[in-house]
């Protein structure tokens, strides 16, 4: 089963934040720009460069490797770790009966993935039935798929049968409203019976 999806990745928050600093500036065609251009000074002075010294080098060979290179560095900058706590956060210690939420605190990232779409759906609707409704659908069938061996689309009788009509009349149709969050805990408490 190689192609199965597990919770964990149900519950994954895939909407980016708001773009800051200079890439809220120019974009995305800005961000390319910026990328060619720096890439174009380069290959200016290493031809420059290697030409001074008495060095020929073919310019698509100059030109891949000053790519390559901007490319890895991108890379490695969007994979690096978030910076570590700032001293007066990090003072505190479990023996004072304090915790701190860092940038690392798994928990606390996973409840922002839901946090998040939930606060935005307070003050808009739509938003509910567009983000968090298809997620708590997915839970749903992951569920009816571990323990059951249906989905909603594969056997709806059965999991109509299996999930209970308050449940299944949820989930097939969108409320005009936000729910509540004592609504939503009771949808939470069904899901996690199935």
């Amino acid at each position: 089963m190689s192609g199965s999806i597990g919770i964990d990745d149900l519950l994954a928050f895939e909407e980016e934040p708001t773009p800051t600093g200079p890439q809220a500036r120019g974009g995305r065609v800005g961000a390319v720009l910026r990328f060619l251009g720096v890439a174009t000074a380069l290959v200016v002075v290493l031809v420059a460069g290697l030409r001074a010294v008495g060095l020929t080098v073919s310019l698509p060979v100059l030109v891949a490797g000053v790519l390559a290179v901007q490319a890895v560095r991108r890379v490695t900058t969007l994979l690096s770790p978030p910076p570590p706590l700032p001293a007066a956060r990090a003072s505190g210690s479990e023996e004072d009966g304090s915790y701190h939420w860092g940038s690392r605190d798994a928990l606390r990232t996973a409840i922002n993935r839901w946090e998040t779409p939930l606060d935005w759906s307070a003050t808009r609707p739509e938003r509910f039935t567009g983000v968090v409704l298809p997620r708590l659908g997915e839970l749903a069938d992951e569920q009816l798929r571990l323990k059951h061996g249906v989905t909603r689309e594969s056997d709806p009788a059965r999991a109509r049968v299996l999930l209970g009509d308050r449940l299944w009349t949820f989930l097939e149709t969108p409320p005009r409203r936000t729910p509540s969050p004592r609504d939503l805990a009771a949808v939470v408490a069904e899901l996690e019976k199935i």
